[in-house]
């Protein structure tokens, strides 16, 4: 670049960049004032507590199925809301309990099929299938 003397009587023709640069900070800072506030939230599905569910064993628990396709819970029957609530449960405890599956041999594969995704969506790691045995006559 080079510069030209000018004498005092020749007009300034750079352009006055101040007035632009005001508007564009006041713009600047209404855009920020009418941005909406963000609000961080994390969605929580919490267990729903299930009052007629059996309590889980803190050391092993059995989880049945009949020939009719009935969940059972160390015994006593239960939902797969249920199931899902008291597998919930046992991952709360430590050391964790052991969870038996003793499923009928003539039940349906469905419901096994079922309640063994149940079980692996609440991440169950220590699972053992019960009476297997059965299934070598059938």
């Amino acid at each position: 670049m080079s510069m030209q003397s000018r004498t005092m009587d020749e007009p300034i023709i750079d352009m006055n960049t101040t007035p632009l640069i005001d508007v564009m900070l006041v713009l600047l800072i209404m855009f920020i004032i009418t941005i909406p506030v963000q609000t961080h939230a994390v969605k929580l599905d919490l267990p729903v507590p299930c009052l007629d569910c059996p309590v889980p064993d803190p050391l092993k628990n059995e989880i049945t199925i009949s020939r009719s396709g009935q969940i059972g819970w160390n015994g006593q029957p239960i939902t797969r809301e249920g199931l899902k609530y008291d597998l919930q449960l046992t991952q709360g405890i430590r050391p964790m309990p052991e969870l038996h599956l003793r499923p009928d041999a003539e039940a349906r594969y469905e419901v096994v099929d079922e309640v063994l995704g149940i079980i692996r969506r609440e991440q169950v790691r220590k699972v053992d299938f019960v009476g297997n045995e059965a299934y070598a006559n059938w």
